[in-house]
């Protein structure tokens, strides 16, 4: 598939998705929904990966209004949630319903969820702003995405090293990871309906809680610091501390602080020498959870990891292993786990190939000159699309679409497209 059809299938698959109104005395939205029917919501990571897709696009006021939207409702604490119900009286799942505070308005009222998801948001700002130039949006951003880390890095750091617990299996982005498996008390092989209830008793607990953060610790019946949330965490920092920077804010050198102690907890905290794979941890005393999923690469992004980890963590599991190495990568879990099932399942990241890995993996590979490894996750997303199109996950071995139809996320491979063209660009 050429690349001007890769694009042109992105553009219609986000605009057919897009929704925005500008009804008189309410608050405006604008976003992109990450599928027509089964994801109606504005959710936060997603939002991230659309502001990344939209300026690859080279749509950059749309961009910059999906973030405006995400941020509308900010609490005066800085707390944004992971789902934003835009004119929605309930949630579309009953398992939904508890992710949300008890109050009566929310059957009344657009609101948020009281979840978090993946802190990616200064990427996406830092995205916009590089791409469009624009200081007026730096200016109106750059206040809400400080208040949004602080209040991060205040509520969610339960034990002072920089890293953040995730109280929710749906926190992390990866509904039904296997390596929460353990956290909740769920030993089966296969998912079944003895995991629904576990994972979705976690939420109803956090709930009957009032979302009561210092109760939740204290129970600890869900506490996890995972390895994917906490790098991105670790790279937006980052990110953010860049912006202040450009705008002479000194609260840059707070965020690249926190940033460096974050990654430095990574290593310290989730790394395993004897595997060379950075691992989940859970519960009060940071218990690594042995399971390979492709967050155990995803470290090896951050600038200060120090490089002799991150190749010990490629050679061993990406390079010379098996466990990833599927005709349309990368599988969720590692192939060898019990968990594996690479058909479509109610009981997703268990086996499917999601583009989000391709995409995130991707950057590490091209940045250090792996050419090859680094377009084969382009050109893996192509044939995906080719074959099944914008699904929301797919069979590693038969490339097979499952799960919702016209979904978002395999549109990342235009901003992968358009790294790879800056890299060119520099190579010239």
């Amino acid at each position: 598939m050429k690349n001007e059809e890769i694009f042109e299938k992105t553009r219609k698959v986000i605009f057919e998705n897009m929704i925005k109104s500008e009804r008189e005395g309410g608050k405006k939205f604008h976003y992109t929904k990450p599928s027509p029917s089964r994801y109606p919501f504005q959710f936060f990571w997603d939002t991230c990966f659309h502001v990344f897709i939209l300026n690859a696009l080279g749509e950059h006021t749309m961009a910059k209004e999906h973030l405006i939207s995400l941020f509308a409702m900010q609490k005066e604490d800085g707390f944004v949630g992971h789902m934003i119900y835009w004119d929605r009286l309930m949630p579309g799942r009953l398992a939904d319903f508890f992710q949300s505070k008890p109050r009566l308005k929310n059957f009344f009222q657009s609101h948020m969820s009281a979840l978090v998801q993946p802190p990616m948001a200064a990427q996406a700002v830092a995205g916009v702003y590089e791409a469009s130039g624009d200081e007026q949006f730096l200016k109106q951003m750059l206040p809400k995405l400080k208040e949004y880390y602080r209040w991060l890095a205040k509520n969610r750091d339960f034990n002072g090293d920089g890293l953040l617990t995730i109280i929710s299996p749906f926190e992390s982005g990866m509904d039904w990871k296997p390596t929460y498996d353990p956290v909740v008390g769920f030993s089966g092989k296969k998912a079944n309906w003895r995991l629904f209830l576990k994972v979705v008793n976690v939420d109803f607990r956090n709930y009957l809680n009032n979302y009561n953060f210092k109760k939740i610790y204290q129970k600890g019946y869900f506490l996890v610091k995972d390895v994917g949330f906490n790098t991105i965490y670790a790279q937006n920092l980052k990110a953010l501390a860049g912006l202040c920077k450009d705008m002479e804010d000194p609260a840059g050198e707070e965020f690249g602080k926190l940033a460096d102690r974050v990654s430095k907890s990574i290593v310290d905290v989730m790394y395993d020498k004897e595997t060379c794979a950075f691992y989940d941890v859970h519960g009060k005393e940071d218990i690594k959870i042995k399971i390979l999923t492709p967050t155990v690469f995803y470290p090896v992004v951050l600038k200060n990891i120090p490089e002799e980890i991150a190749k010990k963590v490629m050679d061993t599991h990406f390079f010379n292993s098996r466990a990833f190495a599927t005709p349309y990568p990368l599988p969720c879990v590692a192939q060898s786990h019990s968990s594996f099932n690479p058909g479509e399942s109610m009981y997703i990241w268990r086996g499917p190939t999601w583009i989000v890995n391709n995409w995130f993996l991707h950057q590490f590979l091209m940045e250090k000159g792996y050419r090859e490894e680094s377009r084969k996750l382009i050109d893996s997303i192509k044939q995906l699309i080719e074959k099944s199109g914008f699904r929301e996950y797919y069979n590693p071995f038969t490339g097979e679409g499952y799960g919702a139809k016209d979904f978002t996320w395999a549109g990342l491979v235009v901003d992968m497209m358009k790294m790879e063209e800056k890299e060119e660009e520099k190579l010239i």
